[in-house]
């Protein structure tokens, strides 16, 4: 097998995950718009409106389903004269999983994601930063929110308290917390195919990278790998990259410039990549 590269794309979606609106890429838009590309950053629907809007009455958010979700970035993309490059932070990256999946995008980069359907690995950090959205079976059906004393502990345990509670002011929302209970815990453990599934064999997705961090407590690097593992027995290029003591914050914590430059730099240089058999 062999890699053919096609016509470079010429825009960037970014797709925010679970506790964030597009507001937490306000630092990557300028500077991917320096490299010449310009920039998306869709939200989920409902979340047109600010921050504080959604913090003031976050029914939107409990009501939101991950299908209406899909669809709505899926329209986003398919729109665009080119297929463009995905890169998506926590749940964002489950979603763009889903993307790469129906065939969108030119290539997809999660950082620090949760995992699709199938992924059965839960690390103890991960279930101690979860653990007070999943003690309480009501908060299945609302909107849920870290305090900013566990926000620190799961998301920015490499920030100072002081730092990780201005980043708690500025970009933190409540999560639906159907996600967390039904994707987090419970898919894996139903009959048939849930929201969150993708056909790992497929050997026509544009190429996949994972992204981890060391510090992360929410998405272990461990959750990452399995997930990647899974699509092993495609054809389509998957790789993962270990980033040693970054969070779950990774992308607005300082050096996140380097991480959006690796993001952007691997999918710049194996979009459209398609492996084909050799004459």
């Amino acid at each position: 097998m062999s890699d053919v590269p096609t016509a470079g794309p010429d825009t960037v979606v970014l797709v925010h995950g679970l506790w964030m609106t597009p507001r937490s890429w306000e630092r990557w838009v300028p500077h991917v718009e320096a490299r010449g590309l310009r920039v998306l950053t869709p939200g989920y629907p409902g979340f047109e409106i600010e921050v504080e809007a959604l913090r003031a009455d976050p029914q939107v958010i409990a009501d939101l389903s991950i299908t209406d979700t899909v669809e709505h970035l899926a329209s986003v993309v398919a729109a665009l004269d080119r297929p463009p490059l995905l890169i998506g932070h926590s749940f964002g990256g489950t979603l763009t999983q889903l993307l790469l999946a129906r065939g969108l995008g030119a290539a997809g980069v999660a950082i620090d994601s949760a995992p699709t359907e199938g992924v059965r690995v839960n690390p103890p950090s991960q279930l101690r930063a979860l653990f007070p959205f999943l003690r309480n079976p009501a908060n299945r059906h609302r909107a849920v929110g870290f305090t900013a004393e566990q926000f620190h502990a799961a998301f920015a345990t490499t920030l100072s308290r002081e730092e990780s509670d201005a980043a708690y002011e500025r970009y933190h929302v409540p999560a639906p917390g159907r996600w967390i209970w039904d994707y987090g815990l419970i898919a894996n453990f139903r009959p048939g195919h849930q929201e969150t599934w993708v056909d790992y064999r497929r050997d026509d997705r544009a190429p996949l990278l994972f992204v981890t961090g060391g510090e992360d407590r929410l998405m272990p690097p461990s959750v990452n790998h399995a997930n990647a593992r899974h699509y092993r027995r495609s054809a389509a290029l998957t790789e993962v990259r270990d980033l040693p003591g970054r969070s779950h914050w990774t992308c607005a914590e300082p050096g996140w410039e380097a991480v959006a430059d690796l993001a952007l730099d691997w999918a710049v240089e194996n979009a459209g990549r398609r492996p084909v058999a050799r004459s």
